[in-house]
């Protein structure tokens, strides 16, 4: 049987597209995520007119809503070493803005991050339901797998609201690391049951993740991180996690490129893991569906009814919606989502970049990590390394655009670490915010004076890691079954209370 290739970079045929369209994903943004059209070597130059064919064609969708997707710089490919030589950070330098724009998809955005009121092309026209006995505002990876953890228990009239296109915040720009190693044997337990729920996915909803347990190795490059390695894995052990401490000569082993002279110890649990966030995400959102659950995306939240000390119902550009329960599951936008209520939460949004080379042939097999300046590092089933850095200078606000000051930090950082990925090209760059509370731990369950509006969030750039078991925990809760300790640990009031304990092993 013949096939007709679309997109020649990831293998994407016409009928990929036709699927995607079948299923609902009638964007671009949305079809590209799904399918994986546009993410190769070309970036999209060879293939993006002709989806935007077939949308118009057989999906029926206006030209004003055919967007496209957003630029991925570089826009030609350059080597890491090239990278490498531009200027390195200096004291007190601030990243710039980079591009694209602050916030995707909406052209404008207001002070607070959120989109304007100007309607977006693609804004479903029908109408929300009147009621709704949950309402979810964020249909990331936190909202949708929620959401199907309630339908599954019996709770399925819940509605998931999204300003933007499914993946278009973390969950569609994270690295997809899943590991067991933390400090505190809270997130060890929470990490452990994900990881398992990740084992399941693909069998449980019927799409693949690529999830595949390659460890996570951690390099100590001093006295200071190896010690607070070796803190962490006497605690992993208690656990039942087989985190084990390697000598340099351990660690090359395990990935035999790595320069043995800039580092002194590590840390390697091979059970932790690496999953390919889209279809995880997707995968949730289609389970959802089947079970009744109602997801709108382009529809975004403009206001929060209290009376009672409740929470009545919400407000939304498609006309309001009452509720018994409110869900703010909106990462780094849920403090603005808070504030709708008069809530202030702690939580700010911080950058993260994150860049993919071209693909090699498998040669890497767990993520790489090193402890000190935030570098981390994998290769995908594509082959692609994909890495990100964190950067100290970053100051907090809604910015995803990409810099050449990061690509410079990680490019020098990468080849440090393992010196032949000098020649390494990189062809698509990319950012999201992490959700940082000030203890590093997330926010969740009531909010002290409104108890029916639910936090799920402040997940520092570890949500991703843990929502399938805090979703699963929360569901539990939420119809009636045991409340988790988390939702009692992790409550808001934590912080007017003092009662804070903080995480410190963050990496990126």
């Amino acid at each position: 049987m013949s096939k007709c290739f679309v997109c020649t970079c990831e293998d994407v045929t016409i009928e990929d597209v036709r699927h995607a369209i079948a299923k609902g994903y009638r964007d671009i943004e949305s079809v590209k995520r799904y399918t994986g059209f546009g993410t190769g070597v070309c970036q999209g130059k060879n293939c993006l007119g002709t989806v935007a064919r077939i949308l118009a064609e057989e999906g029926g969708i206006a030209e004003k809503a055919m967007l496209p997707f957003t630029p991925r710089p570089p826009a030609r490919m350059i080597s890491l070493g090239e990278l490498a030589t531009l200027p390195l950070d200096v004291v007190g330098d601030v990243p710039g803005h980079g591009v694209p724009p602050p916030v995707e998809p909406f052209e404008q955005v207001a002070p607070d991050g959120f989109p304007t009121h100007d309607s977006h092309p693609l804004k479903p026209e029908g109408k929300l339901p009147a009621r709704a006995s949950v309402v979810i505002v964020g249909g990331g990876i936190m909202g949708l797998a929620l959401a199907w953890n309630l339908a599954r228990r019996g709770q399925k009239d819940v509605l998931v609201l999204e300003e933007g296109y499914l993946c278009s915040g973390a969950s569609g720009r994270n690295g997809g690391g899943v590991r067991m190693q933390w400090s505190t044997p809270t997130m060890v337990r929470l990490a452990k049951r994900s990881i398992d729920l990740c084992k399941s996915f693909a069998r449980e909803f019927g799409i693949n993740v690529w999830f595949r347990q390659g460890g996570y190795l951690f390099l100590a490059p001093d006295e200071v991180q190896a010690q607070r390695l070796e803190k962490n894995a006497a605690l992993h052990n208690s656990l039942g996690v087989p985190t084990r401490m390697l000598t340099p000569g351990g660690a090359k082993e395990v990935v035999p490129q790595l320069d043995g002279g800039r580092f002194i110890a590590a840390a390697f649990n091979p059970e932790d893991g690496v999953v390919f966030p889209w279809p995880f995400l997707w995968g949730y959102a289609q389970g959802a569906r089947k079970l009744g659950v109602r997801i709108e995306t382009f529809t975004k939240l403009t206001g929060i009814d209290t009376a009672g000390g409740r929470v009545t119902s919400v407000q939304t550009d498609r006309g309001p919606v009452q509720c018994d329960v409110l869900v703010n599951a909106a990462g780094a936008w849920s403090p603005g989502i808070a504030r709708l209520a008069g809530v202030e939460l702690p939580n700010e949004p911080h950058r993260h970049e994150i860049c993919a080379t071209e693909p090699l042939k498998p040669w890497l097999g767990p993520l790489v990590s090193v402890l000190g300046n935030g570098l981390y590092f994998s290769q995908s089933m594509r082959g692609e390394i994909v890495g990100g850095m964190g950067d100290p200078n970053e100051p907090p606000g809604l910015e995803m655009g990409s810099t050449l000051r990061y690509l410079a930090r990680y490019s020098r950082a990468l080849i440090d670490c393992i010196p032949q990925t000098r020649d390494l090209k990189v062809i698509r760059q990319w950012a999201g915010c992490y959700d940082v509370t000030p203890d590093n731990n997330p926010i969740l369950g009531e909010t002290p004076e409104l108890p029916n509006f639910l936090q799920l969030n402040g997940f520092v750039g570890h949500g991703f890691m843990m929502a399938p078991a805090v979703a699963e925990l929360m569901a539990t809760w939420m119809t009636g079954g045991v409340k988790d300790e988390i939702f009692d640990r992790f409550t808001l009031r934590r912080f007017a209370e003092g009662n804070v304990v903080a995480e410190d092993f963050i990496i990126g």
